[in-house]
């Protein structure tokens, strides 16, 4: 399945849902490296030629050092449970949606200053909102979308992916060591937990 047949695809259920008084809300998940960002931008400007697209990268989204770092708690668990205010978006994103509110005030990172900025998001009932990032089918937040489309990807393409594009972390041991103690745990835990790929409604893998 290519972007144009996930398209079709996405403009099929929109024309046969009951909630009209609410964006069509797009998850796009999968775990780190499988391309989700990519994926996303490139069905926003597809869909952007038949209605008005907002895009939310969960990654502008996460909080501040001092909440996911240092905390006592494993690094994995860090990643999985604080790297994002579970339930404010829940409660400030999801929820609202589903009451009609077309106007969402979200928290912006800045990783140089450590810091969020609260900004205005404007939305249109007969619109489409994708969401993109990992952990979305989480059972926190699943029931929430309309679409959920998985990325699948193999994982040593991803690993590849991610240890030569994460140098901000430091050099290739640094980046091995961080994602072997914190992030690839939480995956294999996200995975086990939630099985993400039971309740996608499309698993794409943009490999072959």
């Amino acid at each position: 399945m290519d972007i144009r047949e996930i398209k079709n695809d996405i403009m099929k259920q929109i024309e046969m849902r009951s909630a009209k008084e609410r964006p069509f809300i797009v998850a796009i998940d999968g775990l780190g490296g499988a391309g989700k960002s990519t994926i996303a931008n490139k069905l926003a400007e597809e869909l952007k030629t038949s209605c008005a697209v907002e895009l939310i990268h969960l990654d502008n989204h996460i909080v501040e050092r001092s909440k996911r770092y240092n905390t006592g708690y494993d690094e994995w668990y860090e990643y999985y449970y604080l790297q994002w205010d579970i339930n404010f978006i829940k409660h400030n994103v999801f929820l609202q949606l589903h009451n009609n509110n077309l106007e969402l005030q979200l928290p912006f990172y800045d990783q140089l200053a450590d810091a969020s900025c609260d900004k205005k998001i404007t939305l249109v009932a007969n619109g489409i909102l994708i969401v993109e990032g990992i952990f979305l089918f989480r059972s926190e937040w699943r029931g929430f979308y309309d679409y959920r489309l998985y990325i699948e990807c193999p994982r040593t393409v991803r690993e590849e992916r991610v240890l030569q594009r994460d140098v901000y972390i430091g050099d290739f041991q640094a980046r091995l060591d961080k994602y072997k103690r914190r992030y690839w745990p939480a995956e294999e835990y996200y995975l086990e937990k939630e099985n993400p790929l039971a309740v996608a409604d499309r698993i794409c893998d943009f490999l072959r």
